[in-house]
């Protein structure tokens, strides 16, 4: 859905808080490997306990989207990744990830899954999490954004943080049949569950996920930032 022209000029519909802008490999997602712009907002509602990007909870600087736009386009990229933080939390997000589209660019959408994503334009690649019981910000998940499972750009994420993390996962994908509209992504949480514990996993349950890392932290020390 497009948001109408007088619905992106009420209030802050067109400034953003932003806590980074940079250029690198995306790490996660069908699209890992891919060079690509990262716009990281501002602020989070949930406090999961595997966030590696806790300095986005309140840091970052008022910009424009036509700032953003302008930064964005300084890099040599055709990716561009809308992550945070939760960028849904800011409505001027919507116009951001339209504006991008517009331009030509292919974009993704890192989002918590709580906010329920009908507003965000169809062009736009959703990787919308599912927050696990061991997650920190468990039952979280917005029941409104299944609807996007038959959606050919929309990626669902489990981060797993243990067995129960796992066989929960699990159910959830089979009683709502994610794995035959949709494409499940199940990544270790980093340092916590060992990768090819979660490898076997798969494997010996006959799981119809595929198996996510996060490519950025093995490229560079797990701890940099704009990476």
């Amino acid at each position: 859905m497009l948001l109408s022209s007088s619905a992106l000029e009420v209030g802050h519909m067109d400034r953003l808080k932003i806590n980074e802008i940079f250029f690198s490999i995306q790490g996660e997602s069908t699209w890992a490997g891919t060079p690509t712009v990262f716009v990281r907002t501002s602020g989070c509602h949930l406090r999961c306990h595997y966030c590696d990007t806790t300095y986005a909870y309140e840091a970052g600087a008022p910009m424009s989207v036509d700032e953003v736009l302008t930064r964005v386009t300084s890099y040599s990229a055709h990716h561009v990744c809308v992550t945070g933080g939760e960028p849904l939390l800011q409505p001027a997000t919507l116009l951001l990830l339209q504006r991008l589209c517009d331009a030509g660019y292919r974009v993704s959408l890192e989002t918590s899954g709580d906010r329920d994503c009908s507003l965000v334009d169809p062009r736009v690649k959703k990787i919308i999490d599912v927050k696990t019981p061991d997650s920190g910000a468990p039952f979280s998940f917005a029941v409104e954004n299944l609807k996007f499972a038959e959606d050919v750009n929309t990626e669902f994420k489990f981060v797993i943080c243990s067995e129960n993390d796992f066989a929960w996962a699990e159910k959830f994908v089979r009683e709502n049949q994610l794995h035959k509209k949709s494409i499940v992504l199940y990544s270790p949480s980093f340092g916590k569950v060992p990768e090819n514990w979660l490898a076997k996993k798969i494997l010996s349950e006959n799981s119809p996920a595929r198996l996510q890392l996060q490519l950025h932290k093995y490229i560079w020390s797990p701890d940099t930032r704009s990476v």
